[in-house]
């Protein structure tokens, strides 16, 4: 394993190294870490074997223990999100769910799997009605039984693993059961989110377990142990999803929702089922994307934004400047106006996926966009009556995680899951928490006589913004993993990264550190602390309403270089990169 820096010393380093390799040109515009523009870039890793990209070094290290065992990337992936459920408990664990994409590099064949939280049988459209019948607003629902969803992950992984896996269940889990009996130093991260979080202790296991007696959060390098996780992840590596879903262990969950109001049975728990779904592929100038379907509208969005981009011209080696800043927020705001009216869970509705990617269609959408002047707010496309819906207006919050793993073999994964928001609906049990996915419905059911598509409805899973992503090159080799976290912006974060990688030529790690900008069709974000005044000035003066918001990504890459694989982190977060 090689560690570099995305300066230009390093940059023309690397460039050496990977001619010696036979890579050949890499990129013709290395970018400056101190650059005004974006973060600077944290070191990454190169190697010719395999490469593992998570949100903490201790699921990292997880990740290359299994990969030295032998084990592919589903496995390695598997054993970095029980560690993660540990280290990393506010973003993803067991009580929430995930989206995944799988490549086989034998059988060239890309596997989608879906395992979204489902509303409970006895969900009600009335989830954010308050007693007197007007409407709830989000933080009222938040910590509460009425917005855990079934969780799915746990279903979902046990199902990957029977068709993709290499080493046992069990083995997979006894990084996490280890660690969550030695225990482990308690991150920067961690220690920020549970000092400021105003809900978390008022879960009497949570407050036990993660603060001391007088209230503070464990302090940073703490050494924490979980002991109630360790004894359900044994119970999950001798029984594997049985006891979760259908067990005891269902029944504590079901107890713990049903004594904060909510609606989850162990009924609903024994019903659930994980599905494997066909990913969305596209074209994009000269590579292949593939991303996740519905109830994700990542894939869609995604393919969508980068479709509109290419109509608009030849591609802006600088994602940064304001011609481009410009070009990507007027593309986004027509993606998320079709996202809020046409995607929602297909099992429940007609969602007009062909529809949305045709490029006539794609072609209209772009005649919107002016080049020198904002659009303003966009309304969704045209598309057949069948479609009509009403918008729309759930907030799903910044609070995920992705991990990007390549195996010796060149198979893949990318994993985006999540809790929802920091904590999810701070309920737990068993040492982990439980999601809070059902505020991912529209709070209002209709409007003006329409039905919501992404609605609540019994057994319904929640629309989604998460889009772990592949892609591929002109011959069909795989060429980038990738994904991340951060709520509804995950579809700008990660179309942002693409266009910086395919078309600007960035080194992994400076594209992940670049300034982000894009819009939901509204304000234009910036994000706080980045980006020049002089882009902002010009933004306005073609009309955009500019906002400075605190944009907290964590893009995990791995990317081919000629023979080399290259891993790269978010310097947001504490990502962590390892190949071997």
């Amino acid at each position: 394993m090689i560690e570099l820096t995305g300066s230009l010393r390093a940059a023309r380093f690397f460039l050496v190294l990977a001619t010696l390799a036979g890579a050949g040109r890499l990129w013709a515009q290395p970018v400056q870490p101190e650059a005004e523009s974006g973060f600077a870039p944290r070191p990454s890793s190169v190697s010719n074997g395999f490469m593992a990209v998570t949100a903490n070094a201790y699921a990292t290290d997880a990740a290359v223990e299994i990969l030295q065992l032998g084990g592919n990337a589903l496995d390695a992936a598997i054993a970095a999100q029980w560690v993660l459920n540990l280290v990393e408990p506010q973003s993803s664990g067991i009580g929430g769910g995930g989206f995944m994409l799988h490549w086989d590099a034998a059988r060239r064949r890309v596997s989608a799997w879906d395992g979204r939280e489902t509303a409970p049988r006895r969900a009600s459209a009335d989830l954010a009605r308050r007693p007197d019948g007007s409407q709830a607003t989000f933080s009222e629902l938040l910590a509460t039984g009425k917005a855990v969803g079934v969780p799915g992950l746990v279903a979902m992984l046990e199902a990957a693993h029977r068709h993709h896996g290499k080493l046992t269940w069990e083995r997979l889990l006894r990084p996490a059961i280890r660690l969550a009996e030695n225990g482990f130093a308690v991150s920067p991260r961690l220690h920020g989110l549970l000092r400021d979080d105003r809900l978390l202790r008022d879960d009497p296991a949570a407050r036990a377990l993660y603060y001391r007696a007088n209230g503070d959060a464990r302090p940073v390098g703490e050494i924490m142990r979980n002991p109630e996780l360790a004894t359900t992840f044994r119970a999950m590596a001798a029984l594997g999803a049985s006891d979760f879903y259908s067990g005891k262990g269902a029944d504590r969950i079901a107890a713990a929702v049903a004594r904060r109001g909510g609606a989850l049975t162990a009924a609903d728990l024994h019903d659930y089922r994980p599905l494997q779904r066909n990913a969305v592929c596209g074209p994009y100038r000269e590579w292949r994307i593939c991303g996740m379907p519905p109830p994700s509208s990542g894939g869609v969005g995604v393919l969508q934004l980068l479709g509109l981009l290419e109509r608009t011209g030849p591609p802006h080696a600088d994602p940064a400047n304001a011609d481009a800043a410009h070009l990507f927020a007027e593309a986004g705001r027509l993606v998320y106006a079709d996202r809020a009216r046409y995607l929602a869970d297909p099992d429940f509705i007609t969602v007009p996926q062909r529809e949305l990617l045709e490029p006539q269609y794609l072609d209209r959408r772009t005649r919107l966009i002016d080049e020198r002047h904002s659009m303003g707010v966009a309304q969704p496309g045209e598309l057949p009556a069948r479609y009509s819906q009403a918008d729309d207006d759930a907030p799903e919050l910044p609070a995920t995680t992705h991990l990007s793993i390549v195996d010796r073999a060149g198979n893949a994964v990318a994993l985006t899951s999540s809790i929802e928001s920091a904590f999810g609906s701070r309920i737990q049990v068993d040492g982990f928490l439980l999601n809070n996915q059902l505020t991912d419905f529209s709070l209002a059911a209709e409007r003006e006589g329409k039905p919501v598509a992404n609605r609540l409805q019994p057994g319904k899973r929640p629309l989604s913004s998460m889009a772990p992503t592949l892609v591929f090159d002109a011959e069909g080799r795989l060429h980038a993993v990738l994904g991340s976290p951060g709520g509804s912006r995950i579809i700008n974060y990660v179309a942002r990264t693409l266009v910086a990688l395919l078309d600007g030529k960035y080194e992994p790690a400076a594209a992940l550190a670049i300034a982000h900008a894009g819009n939901r069709n509204a304000a234009t974000e910036i994000e706080r602390g980045r980006g020049s005044e002089e882009l902002v000035r010009e933004l306005e003066r073609r009309g955009h309403t500019v906002q400075r918001v605190d944009m907290t990504s964590g893009l995990h890459l791995i990317m081919r270089v000629g023979d080399l694989w290259v891993g790269a982190v978010d310097p947001r977060r504490e990502g962590s990169a390892r190949g071997d």
